[in-house]
Order: C-alpha cells, then structure tokens, then sequence
C-alpha cells in the first residue's frame, strides 16, 4: 500500500514538472523574433461582444513570408477588435488593416531589443524552473510525512528522493534546452 501511494506520489510530482515544462515552452512560443510567428497573437484576449475571447478562436493565421503575418477573422466585424488587441498588446507591432484581414509586417530587431527579449525569455525559464522545483518540494513533504508515520523506510524514502530527483533534473535540462534554443533564434540577425 505505501510503495503504491509513493509511487502516486513521484507520478503526481512528475505530471506537475511535464506541465511546468509545457508552459515555459509556450511562454517562449510567445516572446517575438525578428520572424513571424502566429504563436504571438493565437492567445492574445480580444473583446468580442462584451466577452474576452483568445484571438486564435475570431481569426486564422497565415505567414505569407518570413516577416509578414496576416490574420484573416472569422467574422468580418471583429476586424476591428482584433486589431486593437493587437496594439493594446504593445509588441513593437503596427497591424495594417485593409477592412478584410490584418497584415502584421515583423521589423528586424534591434541588438538592445534582442537582449531585452532574452532578459524576458530567461525571466519566463525562472518561472519553469520554479514551478519544477515546487512540485518537487510538494512530492518531497508528502514522502518525509510518509516516513515519520511509518509507511516507509529511509532507504524506501532514500529511493523516491533520489527518483524525484531524476526528474527534477530531467525537467531543468528541457527548461534550459528550451531557453537555450530560444536564445539562438532571438540573437540571430
């Protein structure tokens, strides 16, 4: 029964480091590069009828080429709310709308703005990291009360820590692996 519950344990925690892992690579989906990338705008909030809506639920995405993005609405009246969305965002980016979809043109950055933006993408990585770190202090608590209330051993106990952190590490490494790629295709002229 204990080695069952420790074993809900260390799954839980490394469901809780998956997801972590999962958001910090969605986070860096939307920190912009001197691309276009409809991962940008896809969870931008747009009011739309009195309710706010992602915007990637009123429109769809083209990349026509490596620096334009165009965003065709699903309803033609939402044109302009989506386009508002899309300054209130305060991307660096000016919409052009032409009453039938938006053109987004993506400028080069510049050096000081790349380095602002990898300052955010390290920023968001922290986050990962400590959400990681979170379900790895949660799981640990859970194993230690197990252990002074008798169900585990200190060499079971040992285990499941040294388990948990396997999977700690594992989670960092695709944290930075992903901050690292980020980085490359930020500095990248």
């Amino acid at each position: 029964m204990s080695d069952e519950l420790a074993d809900a344990i260390i799954s839980d925690a490394a469901d809780r480091m998956g997801k972590a892992v999962v958001h910090a690579r969605a986070e860096f989906s939307g920190i912009r590069t001197g691309r276009a990338n409809p991962g940008l705008f896809e969870k931008l909030p747009v009011e739309y009828y009195g309710s706010t809506v992602p915007m990637q639920q009123l429109a769809g995405f083209s990349v026509p080429d490596a620096r334009m993005l165009m965003v065709n609405p699903f309803d033609k009246s939402s044109i302009n709310a989506i386009e508002r969305s899309i300054i209130d965002a305060n991307l660096g980016l000016n919409p052009s709308n032409d009453g039938a979809a938006i053109r987004i043109a993506f400028p080069p950055l510049t050096e000081e703005r790349r380095k602002e933006f990898v300052k955010l993408a390290r920023a968001r990585a922290e986050e990962g990291r400590n959400a990681v770190r979170s379900a790895r202090r949660d799981a640990r608590k859970d194993l230690e009360s197990m252990q002074r209330d008798g169900d585990l051993s200190e060499d079971e106990l040992h285990r499941y820590e040294k388990q948990l952190d396997d999977r700690t590490r594992v989670s960092e490494s695709e944290i930075d692996d992903a901050l690292e790629q980020k980085t490359a295709e930020l500095m990248e002229a």
